[in-house]
């Protein structure tokens, strides 16, 4: 492994996605195919490894014999000095566990552990819920016995391909029907066959080999028959050792990450915190939020923390902290604006084609969808004329808002049209002047608007009502500064846009650059 070429790049490839979890797994690649480390022409050839392992099958009574391996069923190229052979050819057991007769109720409080897929992972055991057997049980399951130096497998579920190895002090356990037990023949080789398995290689063909339906399972005869490239011994002991020093060194750089990633999470919420406290002098508090929004773009790295700043900016701007000018005067919405229900159409006048029914399905987050449209015949618009939606229109839905993603609020364009507004969507209609749709609309997806909203339940679905809405308090000040917070919002929504692009295109860079260091194995 090209250690100061990957340590080159690091910088640029650290905060991409599962960056230290690829690293990881390009680590074990390297190991599999004999690039981690030299080979040493002066170690014992692995052919007295494969003697060893003949000779210990033979003491046990075991048929045993190595298969000769296709062309085609091998992957890459070996090191010189190595072997490919089949996984169950070097083990002396391999199998999966049982259900103990009687199932969990014989389960006790304390005795001998018995494993499951909960407690198996690649790092090692995990007792916590561990459950046991008596004694008397653990003798009729002799043979999934658990001995110290064991690689177990899970061979069934979501966590299938998980893999320990049982500690050198840890006594005896058993296992349960979704766990395999991997005990190999030659002692010594436990720890580089668990890297293996760890390993891209040999988990594509975990992938590859499941079988069931509905719960994926990787059957014994599969798992045996899984080629593996085989190191002489004191070459695997050399590749376990880089492992581990470079998985430390990946310990420390995700230690590191995480504190770095930690720091800017608790600069940005105390940023976040301070704007969106209210503040006695206005004039300071104004240059705060400034000073806060030239420097939050720069902390910003995450979806997450983007999405907290558009919150804020609309914050600032309904509470009159955005921009110079008066403070405005608080009035309640319905002092400007009805907000007029749909008509409850009835299904059985909905047609295949004719004019649209906006219904809470088509309002999204600032837009309107036409999906699953439901129409009412054209020579019936007439009727239900005071429903239609015009160009410019703020609908906002009525039924199950705040719930996850918020509430749903968008512009009717000239696209949408020609439309009918449906029951439990709602549409502000103006009833005086001197309150701009486009800081309505600003008004609306804030946080000051949520804050007001307490959603009631009617058959089980929570909704609120136009009154509700009506009643919602909102700074009004003059028109012209209106507009100019309006403009200032959108000019601050771009820098977000912005920053979510970079975002973005770093985080395909950092991808590319990912997958071009795995295709070269650095």
């Amino acid at each position: 492994m090209n250690a100061e070429r990957l340590l080159a790049h690091f910088e640029r490839i650290s905060e991409a996605p599962d960056s230290i979890a690829r690293l990881r797994r390009f680590i074990l690649d390297l190991a599999v195919r004999g690039k981690l480390v030299e080979q040493d022409p002066e170690d014992e050839p692995v052919s007295l490894l494969l003697d060893e392992i003949k000779s210990r099958m033979t003491r046990l009574r075991l048929n045993h014999a190595f298969s000769v391996i296709d062309q085609s069923e091998i992957p890459f190229d070996e090191p010189s000095g190595w072997t490919w052979c089949r996984l169950g050819e070097v083990c002396e057991k391999t199998g999966s566990g049982s259900t103990p007769r009687g199932g969990k109720d014989v389960y006790k409080n304390s005795g001998v552990p018995f494993l499951r897929s909960q407690n198996i992972y690649d790092d090692g055991l995990r007792l916590e819920d561990v459950a046991f057997i008596d004694d008397l049980t653990h003798e009729r399951m002799a043979g999934t016995r658990v001995l110290p130096c064991d690689l177990l497998l899970n061979i069934t579920g979501g966590s299938i391909g998980r893999c320990a190895k049982v500690p050198l002090d840890f006594g005896e356990a058993n296992i349960s029907q979704h766990v395999a037990i991997i005990r190999v023949a030659a002692r010594g080789m436990e720890e580089f066959l668990h890297s293996l398995i760890l390993s891209p290689y040999f988990q594509e063909f975990v992938d590859k080999s499941q079988t069931g339906a509905g719960r994926g399972g990787l059957p014994k005869n599969r798992m045996d028959a899984i080629p593996i490239p085989l190191p002489p011994l004191a070459e695997q002991h050399r590749i376990v050792a880089k492992v581990d020093e470079l998985m430390a060194c990946c310990d420390q750089l995700e230690a590191a990450l995480q504190q770095r990633e930690q720091g800017r999470e608790r600069l940005v919420a105390a940023a976040l915190q301070r704007l969106n406290q209210p503040s006695e002098d206005p004039a300071s508090y104004r240059n705060d939020a400034s000073f806060a929004m030239e420097v939050l773009p720069s902390l910003t790295t995450t979806p997450a923390q983007i999405k907290q700043l558009r919150q804020t900016i609309l914050n600032l701007a309904v509470r009159g902290k955005l921009v110079a000018g008066s403070m405005g005067q608080i009035a309640v919405i319905g002092d400007y604006r009805n907000l007029q229900n749909g008509y409850a159409f009835k299904s059985g006048w909905f047609a295949k084609s004719g004019i649209k029914l906006l219904r809470n399905a088509n309002v999204g987050h600032g837009q309107i969808r036409w999906k699953d449209v439901a129409h009412i015949p054209e020579e019936r618009f007439s009727e239900f004329a005071r429903f239609s939606l015009e160009e410019g229109d703020i609908v906002l839905t009525l039924d199950r808002p705040f719930i996850v993603t918020g509430t749903k609020v968008a512009r009717v364009n000239a696209c949408d049209l020609l439309a009918l507004l449906l029951q439990r969507v709602g549409r502000f209609i103006e009833i005086a002047p001197g309150l701009d749709d486009d800081y309505l609309f600003l008004w609306i997806n804030s946080p000051h608007f949520n804050e007001q909203i307490d959603p009631g339940r009617s058959n089980g679905v929570p909704h609120i009502s136009s009154k509700q809405v009506e009643a919602a308090s909102i700074l009004i000040p003059p028109l012209a500064e209106q507009h100019r917070i309006v403009a200032k919002v959108d000019e601050l929504m771009a820098l977000c846009d912005q920053l979510e692009q970079q975002l973005s295109q770093a985080d395909q860079q950092r991808r590319r650059l990912l997958e071009a260091g795995w295709r070269r194995r650095w």
